[in-house]
């Protein structure tokens, strides 16, 4: 089993920057992709963004291209999403997921809320 818990959600204005963490602990040795969803109210969850194993290779969103950042420390087995230039279509529960590689099995942390007010 492996556990995710997320951290460095808030409140922030337009045009701020926050950062996300979410540490993976538990069974972690496997070769792993992190990223990260979101879900809005009354939407669907949506891919963020993601980084593959080793570190060498992340992709994004649209939405968020050119504005997020994703990046991991595989000593920590802990993974980041720096926000930078928010928009208040940013506000959502954004969700921590790892997917181990061998198996395909995903993991989600339990979720942190971003609110942006413009």
């Amino acid at each position: 089993q492996v556990q995710l818990v997320e951290s460095g959600g808030g409140l922030a204005q337009a045009g701020d920057s926050l950062r996300l963490s979410c540490a993976a602990s538990g069974r972690t040795s496997s070769i792993h992709d992190m990223g990260w969803n979101r879900q809005a109210p009354g939407k669907g969850r949506e891919f963020v963004a993601r980084i593959r194993s080793s570190g060498g290779s992340t992709y994004y969103a649209d939405s968020v291209k050119g504005r997020f950042t994703i990046s991991r420390d595989n000593a920590k087995n802990t993974v980041y999403l720096q926000m930078n230039s928010l928009k208040p279509e940013d506000t959502a529960f954004y969700y921590c997921y790892l997917r181990v590689l061998t198996t395909s099995e995903d993991y989600w942390g339990q979720g942190t809320q971003v609110t942006v007010s413009s």
